[in-house]
């Protein structure tokens, strides 16, 4: 079966996180219960971009492959294709990563 396609719309992107460490760097290991969700993932999609008054396409200042930093409660969860992902506007992120 093939895997399916998801285009998000408008001004949204589609976002995977990135894994935190397991291990602090005094080597102590932390367990998956005790982990904060990380606020830092990579964009998967992006809409065509948001609409002004006069109805001009505004494109996205993101492209995908971005790493990117988002706020701790930003964005919807979803599972497509049996993987974690958040859709979110452009306006919930903070920044890029270089």
């Amino acid at each position: 079966m093939a895997k399916a396609k998801f285009r998000p719309l408008h001004d949204r992107v589609v976002v995977k996180r990135i894994d935190a460490d397991e291990k602090t760097k005094g080597g102590i290991i932390i367990p998956d219960t005790a982990q904060e969700k990380p606020s830092q993932g990579q964009i998967v999609a992006i809409g065509p971009g948001g609409r002004d008054e006069a109805g001009k396409l505004i494109p996205i200042d993101l492209k995908t492959g971005d790493k990117v930093l988002f706020g701790k409660w930003s964005g919807t969860e979803v599972k497509l294709d049996g993987e974690d992902l958040l859709i979110m506007k452009e306006s919930d992120i903070m920044g890029v990563l270089s």
